[in-house]
């Protein structure tokens, strides 16, 4: 073939010499020992007529041998078929050999003259009919009634035309002298040459339609009758006869056969299977159109066949012809027997002819209306079809060429291949088609090649091509696949983009940070990953809607892709969160390149923080940005995680900040895991329990109320502060069944001690979330209290800061319900809370507990000191009580009763107490309150009101 610039080397048909070579080697050593030794007499009569008679029957049984061998085992596959025509050469082989035997024993053993006829003359008759059918069983056989028919005729037209000759030359005049001797002698006499006649024929018809199967075996063993019917030709001359004694060098002819025969099915060559051809390379920076293929050259012994068989016929009657004219020129009598074989012969030719005529006919009538549905196949196809020479021109174009590539099939016919493929694509294409050629056509008979093909506008349209070899040459069948390309395109990328903001996902952006981890930059400190998340935008969700969502993060993907350095990557992980890609420059300087990454990302969190402009209206978000550095055996995975990991440091933080990732950020993250993990089986093994701290008035020093607390003591014996388990219960969800576990012990210890005659209520801490859970029904509480027997008054609920979530509505109606069942409700965290003088506004609270940030500061801190007091000053206008939580030292208790703080919890007067200890100072009743005497507090009814909180002597900050 083939396309431009492909070179294709021809592999070698064989295996080399060596041992293939040695046995045609003997096999001649030996034929021509035996013709050298017939040549010269061998010596003596004696051994003449032993090697003539004797040598020609063993060869004649090595032939037997051989062919029974290998028809029995030797034949295998494709060759199994022809086991028959084996057995019936060895079979003729054996008739042979019996003959040389017999005529043998007449010569050499009883030395006498052989006979006329004799049991010889019956084994040498009974050679011919089984190779006969040997032959017809080797011959591939026609496949219709008309082919059986001039298979026939071809045979009767050779045979006819060599009695025809034969006759003429000798057999007439061997004839008329065998009918003095008997009709047994004349009939024997023409026996011979008449078998040998029919033999040739099926030789020389068989040989133009042997079968293809085991070649080289047919064909030797054809040469080896033939041989053998050559002698059998030059014995039967009356010539020759007279004169013939056993080991003249006639008997070399039949012996090299015999010999022949034997080696045929084990000597021929059979072809190893052909090594892949690799495809010569061009030099490198040639134009692949000025680099000209070399096909294989085809073999012509296939055509030369052919058209020999079709001549077969016509040159047997042409014999036949000539030895008429042969006759009459001669001025012979021409015998009837001439006459009436020439007239067959004839009659044959002429038969054969008018099939092979109605053949043709017929053949050429099919042949139009294949060609004729054919056409209307290729014309009719939207595929474009075309046929490329081995020089690369086109030299066949499909009209569908118009439609698909908008160029007629004229115009392209005679162009180059290689001018209608893309310059990007030709190399690969030359490449591809070199390798499709190079392969065995059995293994690989298509080829599937897709690149870009000239447009008759100019445009590069994608093209799928599906190749075949023609003639040296390739068939192409087109097809235009450009909107499927496209297609392809388009749905790859919105695999790897996000569709609201077309940044790359994460799945591309974890591709890229993988590809900067293992590239050429993976050995650059430099390269980090930023994880940034948008402060505040769930309220703009909450507030204006989704859509304006939507809106803002359009226009924070714009702008953080405006904001990125040139080859840095952006991309949107998901709802809020954005990410960034910032590759190193090779700076190996840590503080260096932590300054130019800070740098970028403090620049992207100012310009994510610019108000966005949605609806005509200002909206604010900030950004929290977490920033990740490459490191040596960190994944993509890992960096990820760890620029996720700073992004929340960041944002518990305070938010709207820059926080770089340290390896501790880790370690509390597992820390935290595995405290979740212990956290899920503690209270089911009872690690959990309840501590008391009691509440105590500050005027009087009596027990007001004891605050329950949940204290943790794991298996291992480690003691967990609630701070620590309890953020982690809220983050694992474990926070409603601690509380409901806390609530139940609270309840049940609390009426324990009331029927043990100890009065003072239980404080249990609730958030408003886990108030109006849904998996502690409504109603809970009260079911509670009632199964336990707690009276009224003596379970105080501390309502945590409220979530601005929860809504205020059913918070309310669930405190207004609590209160009927005599539970009364303190309002914990006072003074920490955006939103705890909306829960004043609103709620029905009973007690207000100061948040114990305020308490620690309220002795050296003046500011914090007017807090509280204002703090106070309005629990006492609306007429409730106050508890001060984390009052540890007594100059504490001191500011805070001056303030007029009514009660007080923390290490100045009692830590958490467990039962035993807790119902001793219950029976104790009070504890020492410091400075003596009560001073005067404020009063929402009566009292005196301190004047002014500049007079309150504090310390200054």
């Amino acid at each position: 073939m083939s396309a431009p610039g492909a070179i294709l080397t021809r592999p070698p048909l064989s295996g080399g010499g060596g041992p293939c070579m040695v046995s045609p080697l003997v096999l001649a050593l030996i034929c021509a020992g035996y013709a050298t030794g017939a040549f010269l007499g061998w010596g003596s009569s004696e051994l003449a007529q032993i090697m003539g008679d004797f040598g020609l029957s063993f060869a004649a049984l090595i032939a037997a041998i051989s062919c029974l061998r290998y028809a029995r085992g030797g034949a295998t596959g494709s060759e199994s078929s022809f086991r028959p025509a084996w057995l019936l050469f060895s079979f003729s082989s054996a008739m042979a050999a019996c003959g040389n035997g017999v005529w043998g024993w007449y010569e050499v053993v009883l030395r006498r003259e052989v006979p006329m006829p004799s049991a010889a003359d019956f084994f040498f008759l009974c050679f011919a009919p089984p190779a006969i059918v040997g032959l017809l069983v080797l011959a591939k056989r026609p496949v219709t009634r008309a082919g059986w028919v001039c298979l026939a005729l071809d045979s009767w037209l050779i045979g006819g035309s060599l009695l025809t000759l034969s006759w003429s030359l000798a057999l007439a005049r061997t004839a008329r002298e065998g009918e003095g001797e008997g009709v047994a002698h004349a009939t024997l006499t023409l026996a011979y040459p008449l078998l040998d006649i029919v033999l040739v024929s099926m030789v020389l018809a068989l040989h133009f339609r042997r079968s293809s199967a085991n070649r080289s075996a047919v064909n030797t063993a054809i040469a080896a009758l033939a041989l053998t019917v050559l002698c059998d030709a030059l014995f039967t001359s009356p010539l020759l006869r007279e004169h013939y004694r056993s080991g003249q060098l006639l008997d070399a002819g039949w012996f090299a056969g015999s010999l022949l025969l034997a080696y045929a099915p084990w000597g021929a060559r059979r072809l190893p299977p052909a090594p892949p051809r690799r495809p010569a390379v061009a030099p490198r920076g040639a134009r692949p159109s000025a680099v000209r293929p070399r096909p294989y050259p085809q073999p012509a012994t296939r055509p030369l066949a052919s058209s020999l068989a079709a001549l077969t016929p016509y040159l047997a009657a042409a014999v036949c012809t000539l030895g008429i004219l042969y006759n009459v020129i001669e001025g012979h009598r021409v015998d009837r027997m001439v006459v009436f074989t020439g007239c067959t012969v004839v009659l044959a030719l002429v038969i054969r002819q008018g099939i092979m005529l109605l053949d043709n006919i017929a053949l050429t009538h099919e042949l139009a209306q294949k060609e004729n549905h054919f056409r209307s196949l290729v014309q009719g196809s939207s595929d474009v079809i075309m046929i490329a020479a081995p020089t690369g021109m086109l030299r066949y174009v499909s009209p569908a060429a118009a439609g698909v590539y908008g160029r007629d099939a004229e115009e392209l016919v005679g162009s180059e291949l290689a001018s209608l493929i893309h310059p990007e694509d030709l190399g690969r294409v030359v490449h591809e088609v070199r390798r499709f050629l190079a392969a065995p056509p059995a293994e690989e008979p298509t080829t599937r090649i897709e690149c870009r093909f000239k447009s008759g506008t100019g445009e590069w349209l994608n093209v799928e091509s599906t190749v075949n070899r023609h003639q040296g040459g390739l068939i192409l069948n087109s097809r235009d696949v450009t909107e499927r390309v496209r297609l392809q395109a388009q749905l790859e990328h919105n695999a790897e983009h996000d569709p609201l903001t077309d940044l790359p996902n994460r799945a591309l952006f974890t591709k890229r940070v993988r590809k900067a981890l293992g590239g050429r930059r993976s050995s650059d400190p430099g390269t980090a990953v930023l994880f940034i998340d948008l402060d505040g935008f769930k309220q703009v969700n909450d507030t204006i809607g989704h859509q304006a969502g939507d809106e803002l993060l359009i226009q924070a993907a714009r702008r953080l892709q405006e904001s990125v350095r040139a080859g840095d990557t952006a991309a949107r992980l998901g709802g809020d969160e954005f990410a960034a890609l910032i590759l190193g420059d090779g700076t190996r300087d840590p503080a260096a390149r932590e300054y130019q990454v800070r740098e970028i990302a403090d620049r992207l969190r100012l310009t994510l923080s610019q108000p966005y402009q949605i609806d005509g209206n200002d909206v604010r978000v900030a950004a929290s940005i977490g920033v990740a550095f490459a490191e040596p055996g960190v994944g993509a995975g890992e960096l990820l995680r760890n620029a996720d990991l700073a992004m929340y440091r960041a944002k518990k933080g305070g938010k709207n900040r820059v926080e770089l990732y340290a390896p501790q950020m880790q370690a509390e993250v597992v820390r935290k895991t595995e405290l979740a993990a212990r956290l899920r089986s503690a209270l089911n093994e009872g690690e959990f329990a309840v501590l008391h701290q009691p509440v105590v008035d500050l005027a009087t020093g009596e027990v007001f109320a004891v605050a329950a607390q949940a204290r943790w003591r794991s298996a291992q014996g480690i003691l967990f502060t609630p701070a620590e388990f309890l953020r982690v219960a809220d983050e694992s969800e474990r926070a409603a069944e601690l509380g409901r576990w806390l609530l139940e012990e609270a309840v049940e210890l609390a009426a324990e001690r009331m029927r043990a005659g100890h009065t003072a209520p239980v404080s249990v801490r609730l958030s408003a979330r886990r108030l109006l859970d849904k998996s502690m029904p409504l109603g809970s509480v009260e079911a509670l209290l009632a199964r336990h027997g707690l009276p009224s008054g003596a379970l105080i609920i501390e309502l945590a800061d409220s979530d601005p979530r929860i809504s205020f509505d059913e918070l309310e109606r669930r405190l207004v319900s609590l209160r009927r069942a005599g539970v009364r409700i303190a309002l914990d965290g006072f003074g920490s809370g955006y939103a705890a003088i909306n829960a004043l506004r609103r709620l029905p609270i009973d007690l207000l507990k100061l948040d114990r940030g305020l308490v620690e500061g309220v002795v050296e801190s003046a500011r914090l000191h007017k807090i509280t007091a204002g703090l106070l000053r309005i629990a006492c206008d609306l007429g409730m009580e106050s508890v001060a939580d984390g009052v540890d030292v007594p100059e504490q208790v001191l500011a805070l009763r001056a303030m007029g703080c009514t009660h007080g919890q923390g290490m100045a007067f009692s830590g958490p107490l467990d039962e035993f200890r807790l119902r001793r100072a219950l029976r104790r009743g009070e504890y020492p309150v410091p400075g003596g005497a009560a001073l005067p507090v404020l009063s929402g009814r009566s009292g005196p009101l301190l004047g002014s909180h500049n007079e309150t002597p504090v310390p200054p900050t």
